[in-house]
């Protein structure tokens, strides 16, 4: 009996320890891991290319931070309506994709230095005759559901300017409001700036962006409210990335130069 109890006794101590080892390696990947929450419909911060390969300057930026620390990187594409969900939930450590920084989510997330100068404008047809906003005027336009573009158009500032138009359609990423307005069903896109160039660039000039900005904007990665150890880690790296050139190397290389402020 007594050598049943001692070795009943060892078992639980060798459970117990294996269990212990198991939650701090657990807890030590997920210290090492930086995981990319981020849009896979949002070029050229995040998208999937033609290769099916996850590309953007986001992604590159967090590789670069990933890789001077010596972490994991993982992009984890996610539904953008359910970002708080993935980042409470630690699916995600951080959302890292053309993320607004507004006074309305200011205290919501725990937020880096804003790096990007990122406005709404307005995408049409180079052809449409739509040259200001009073020309949007009876015009369906589309925008991304849960956008910064939407948060804009539903703004009072811009209140008579939406209930001018004909139809607001929320599409589920600008792909689809691209091939809508390819196809006619829109006349107008409203979009962050970066994706309007990146778009009218890479669709053979057909596209046009208005000269006035519907609303102007900050990009900032949004970490869960708290978690400033991994706030400070990330952003003392860019900024580190920014003194040796590295951040505008990657700036110009999705042609977003003109819009990056980190350490300016």
């Amino acid at each position: 009996m007594k050598k049943i109890v001692v070795l009943g006794l060892a078992l639980i101590m060798v459970v117990s320890c294996l269990g212990g080892c198991g939650k701090s390696n657990k807890k030590a990947v997920s210290e090492d891991t930086l995981i990319v929450g981020f849009d896979s419909n949002f070029p050229p911060y995040g998208y999937k290319d033609d290769k099916g390969e996850y590309v953007g300057f986001d992604l590159d930026l967090a590789a670069e931070v990933a890789k001077r620390r010596g972490w994991e990187l993982k992009l984890q594409p996610i539904d953008w309506n359910s970002k708080d969900m993935e980042l409470n939930s630690g699916t995600i450590n951080c959302i890292w994709n053309g993320f607004t920084l507004s006074d309305e989510n200011k205290d919501k997330y725990t937020w880096s230095k804003p790096y990007v100068n990122n406005s709404q404008v307005f995408v049409v047809k180079a052809d449409s005759g739509i040259k200001e906003f009073k020309d949007l005027a009876g015009k369906a336009v589309a925008v991304q559901t849960a956008s910064s573009a939407l948060e804009a158009l539903e703004s009072d500032d811009n209140k008579e300017l939406t209930a001018s138009f004909r139809e607001l359609v929320k599409v589920g990423d600008y792909n689809n409001a691209f091939m809508n307005l390819e196809s006619g069903t829109v006349d107008a896109i409203a979009v962050d700036i970066g994706v309007a160039k990146y778009q009218v660039e890479n669709r053979d000039n057909k596209y046009v962006i208005l000269d006035k900005v519907l609303s102007p904007e900050l990009y900032a990665i949004g970490f869960k409210l708290g978690n400033t150890e991994l706030k400070d880690k990330v952003e003392d790296t860019l900024l580190e990335m920014v003194k040796d050139g590295t951040f505008d190397e990657i700036a110009k290389k999705w042609d977003l130069t003109e819009s990056v402020i980190l350490g300016k």
